[in-house]
């Protein structure tokens, strides 16, 4: 489910990114890091100076851990020490404490769905509109086994801080009132288990993901926007009309699920700030930026160029994993934002880097793509963003 989550994003602006300041009409398939781990047995290996005009040129994206490059950096005896004990110890007894507590929620979330209809309506199908103590249940579990499950992972201590900035010059919206999308940098998929611990909101997946064993009913219950891209129904809204219409069904009713998007599209290094797209800011809605960092000493949690696989098991191996949020106050839109969502999401953007201290980046998920296929040695731009058969 993460890995679409992270994927489908993009569609939620109309225009794909422009590498290299070259116009393209390709749409890029997904976001999944194209690192496999056996991918530099087959290709060819990239130099010591290649490699540091790659960083240059695609900082958003490099590790700067111990583990190096694509994770498969020398590592020092002690560190080979660590990590050996680790994968023998504490890599099964948290991979078999994660599988529990996924179970353990699939089977919460039978038990409150029993009996009853999912809503179906736009072409979307999920049980977040469950009223009464089901919907409490699921809700409250979520959260807290989500949280359990940031647990396993070694992050027993989350930071919470909350800053305010100077809004002296920023002219007062004449009505308040609750966020309709909570706006959040990307930086790893355990970004989806935080917010689920803290706030529960729904997120934006493919279709597919509803059928997958335990997560799909799982991903009903949390109310997730299910994408199809390769519909042609005259009557489907799009990814775009949904995630608007569910945001502002949130702003203006308290009991409605929140929407949770990463406007970058895809995942960071966490020092970055990646352009946003301006999907979630078209229904003139106040939003609630948060800030994520994951402050590291061996291994980042960051998820940018690594495969999932080695990612997940170092992730595991690491005794401590540590992560910080910055929650901002809500942000009411000006009218002059409400008339330009590219506005309204600059605006926004510039905030939230300046608060986070964040490093404004104007890369996107194509020169991610075009990064990791250069590690891959694959250095053909046009084989990178080939275009997405219809």
């Amino acid at each position: 489910m993460m890995k679409g989550l992270e994927s489908e994003l993009k569609d939620l602006n109309s225009k794909p990114p422009k590498p290299n300041g070259t116009t393209t009409t390709a749409t890029v398939r997904d976001d999944r890091p194209l690192l496999k781990s056996d991918s530099l047995s087959s290709t060819t290996t990239t130099t010591a100076e290649e490699l540091q005009d790659l960083e240059k040129k695609f900082a958003a994206y490099v590790r700067n851990d111990v583990y190096g490059t694509m994770g498969r950096g020398e590592l020092g005896a002690k560190e080979k020490l660590f990590l050996g004990f680790a994968l023998v110890t504490l890599l099964p007894i948290r991979v078999i404490l994660a599988v529990t507590v996924l179970v353990v929620y699939y089977v919460v979330c039978r038990v409150c769905t029993l009996f009853k209809i999912p809503n179906r309506e736009d072409e979307q199908e999920d049980y977040a509109h469950l009223g009464g103590w089901r919907r409490s249940v699921i809700v409250k579990c979520g959260k807290a086994l989500s949280r359990v499950m940031l647990f396993i992972f070694g992050f027993y201590w989350i930071h919470v801080s909350s800053n305010s900035f100077n809004q002296e010059n920023k002219p007062q919206p004449e009505e308040t009132g609750r966020p309709g999308v909570i706006i959040s940098n990307h930086v790893s998929y355990l970004d989806i288990l935080y917010h689920m611990s803290s706030s529960f909101p729904s997120f934006v997946a493919k279709r597919s993901v509803a059928k997958l064993p335990l997560v799909g009913l799982i991903s009903k219950c949390l109310g997730c926007i299910y994408v199809q891209r390769e519909s042609k129904a005259s009557d489907f809204k799009g990814v775009s009309a949904v995630v608007t219409e569910r945001i502002r069904e949130a702003h203006q009713n308290e009991s409605a699920p929140l929407m949770m998007l990463f406007p970058e599209g895809t995942t960071t290094n966490g020092d970055f700030l990646l352009p946003f797209k301006t999907g979630g800011f078209l229904a003139k809605a106040p939003v609630l930026p948060v800030i994520l960092k994951y402050p590291y000493q061996r291994f980042s949690p960051a998820w940018d160029s690594i495969s999932g696989v080695r990612h997940v098991i170092f992730l595991l191996c690491q005794f401590v994993n540590y992560i910080e949020v910055i929650q901002l106050p809500i942000y009411y839109p000006s009218q002059q934002e409400m008339d330009d969502p590219k506005l309204y999401a600059d605006n926004v953007r510039r905030l939230m880097a300046t608060e986070g201290n964040l490093i404004l980046s104007d890369i996107g998920l194509a020169e991610k793509r075009i990064y990791h296929a250069a590690l891959n040695g694959n250095n053909s731009l046009p084989s990178v963003l080939r275009p997405k058969d219809d």
